[in-house]
């Protein structure tokens, strides 16, 4: 009976025509659309379209792509963006999809950040390593105190998500094993807000055992990365500021290498 009664809806469905369904299936989500183009030819033609997966990608994205992505089809390029970051902001930034929802994700390189002494050469130097997809990431030769910081507008990211940030770094072969063991604090918060989420945490990937989380992990793209904290994007013209401080423990610190300061939809 109920084999029967599918089979009716699908043939009152299947006289409906493709641009019809390509628009129903467009207030869906990307992870819906591709289950709706298993279920029939008409279907795949239907969620395989333009209309469908322009509704999926950023509204301003025409602004963000290079012309040489113009030719791809709308659903290509969607899933050309979750795989490849497209550098933006004077090469400072990058801006990429999340695969399942489409939503923005975006890393503030280290030169997009504010790094205490990053212009001193005494104590950063700026250089380029294959696996970064920016052409400059920070490495530290020597400081005492450490203080980083990222600034991303809301109005850049996507409207009503939970996002976290992330610390994207490593850790050379010449550093100072004390840099990886000392706890630094991480903090996120909007500019000018008394509330803030912060917390203590070492960035020592590996021997972390009697810490409390969150803990560092390997990205697989050469990199380890960990959350520095979450947000809401409630407001368009709001700012975010993240920040990984030490100030305290007057010890040498040297040997950590800077990518940048991730946003990622939390899952």
């Amino acid at each position: 009976m109920k084999e029967a009664e599918a089979e009716a809806e699908m043939s009152i469905i299947s006289m409906l025509p493709a641009e019809c369904i390509s628009h129903i299936v467009s207030c869906t989500t990307p992870l819906d659309a591709c289950r709706s183009s298993l279920v029939s030819h008409l279907f795949r033609i239907a969620a395989d379209s333009d209309i469908v997966w322009e509704r999926f990608l950023p509204q301003d994205y025409k602004e963000i792509i290079s012309s040489s992505l113009n030719s791809l089809s709308k659903k290509d390029l969607y899933f050309h963006l979750c795989n490849h970051p497209v550098i933006i902001g004077n090469g400072n930034m990058s801006m990429a999809l999340e695969k399942q929802s489409g939503k923005k994700c975006y890393m503030v390189g280290a030169r997009g950040l504010s790094v205490i002494w990053g212009d001193t050469t005494q104590y950063w130097q700026w250089i380029s390593l294959p696996e970064s997809r920016f052409s400059q990431v920070a490495e530290l030769n020597y400081v005492w105190w450490l203080d980083i910081k990222g600034y991303i507008e809301t109005k850049n990211l996507s409207p009503r998500t939970t996002y976290a940030a992330y610390f994207v770094y490593q850790l050379s072969s010449q550093d100072n094993p004390e840099t990886a063991a000392t706890p630094v604090t991480l903090r996120v918060a909007y500019e000018h807000s008394a509330v803030a989420v912060e917390h203590s945490v070492i960035l020592d990937p590996v021997n972390y055992e009697d810490t409390a989380p969150p803990h560092a992990r390997y990205r697989g793209d050469g990199w380890f990365e960990i959350e520095m904290g979450e947000f809401v994007t409630e407001e368009d013209n709001a700012t975010v500021v993240c920040s990984l401080m030490e100030t305290s423990n007057y010890n040498s610190k040297s040997g950590l290498i800077v990518e940048g300061i991730e946003l990622r939809p939390k899952e």
